[in-house]
């Protein structure tokens, strides 16, 4: 699957093979448990999105939210995207280290962890770093 055209998460999620629902299913899972205050859960740019509200930060370059984390099936692979952790190399350094530790291996673009299967993932580390920065701290960061 390339990019969705789904219209919400829902249709999104049941428009994915059983075993890419089930993997997309648990990483969205752990990121909604540990998800910060003050951000949304939508379907933007053909993928989950985890963003700052307009209304919170309506300032942007593009007039669209900010996109503080995703989640998406691409043709080959699934991915996670970390934008916060991304852009504090503070945060990234410590994440890789960590996920490196944790004897997964790290797969990683820009600001994407790819995976295959959940197993692929050290999800209790995802949860932290989503964990790790509320909306007024992501805000800060891109005003840097």
């Amino acid at each position: 699957m390339m990019q969705s055209k789904a219209n919400n998460i829902k249709q999104y999620l049941n428009e994915l093979p059983d075993d890419r629902k089930e993997a997309i299913s648990i990483v969205r899972q752990t990121i909604l448990e540990n998800f910060p205050d003050g951000y949304d859960e939508v379907l933007n740019w053909g993928m989950i999105t985890y963003e700052v509200p307009l209304e919170t930060y309506p300032n942007t370059y593009n007039g669209k939210p900010l996109m503080y984390a995703a989640l998406a099936s691409q043709k080959n692979h699934m991915s996670v995207y970390l934008t916060g952790y991304y852009m504090s190399p503070n945060v990234r350094d410590k994440f890789e280290k960590a996920y490196k530790n944790s004897g997964k291996r790290f797969d990683a673009g820009k600001s994407c962890i790819r995976f295959k299967k959940v197993d692929d993932l050290p999800l209790e580390l995802l949860g932290k770093t989503i964990a790790s920065l509320d909306v007024n701290e992501f805000i800060e960061i891109v005003e840097k």
